[in-house]
């Protein structure tokens, strides 16, 4: 019963998020609980974390512009463009 409140309180703190938030709370959950699972203790499960929340950040900016990529010139700038 615990763990199935805890679940729809998880659930309804992100959903007014945009898609960047959730995916860095998504991806710092799970990089916290594999972090956690692989090394057994806090500290990984802190880089995880960390790892995890950014890169979940990431893709849920990517997602965020459906039809738009990411580009670079001959210069090094990135910029964005449609796809």
């Amino acid at each position: 019963m615990k763990k199935a409140i805890a679940l729809v309180l998880v659930g309804l703190s992100v959903a007014s998020c945009t898609q960047t938030e959730k995916g860095a709370g998504i991806g710092a959950a799970t990089g916290a609980i594999i972090g956690g699972a692989v090394t057994g203790n806090v500290r990984g499960a802190a880089v995880g974390a960390a790892i995890g929340g950014v890169s979940g950040a990431l893709i849920g900016h990517v997602a965020d512009q459906p039809g738009q990529c990411y580009y670079r010139d001959r210069y090094g700038r990135r910029y964005i463009d449609d796809c």
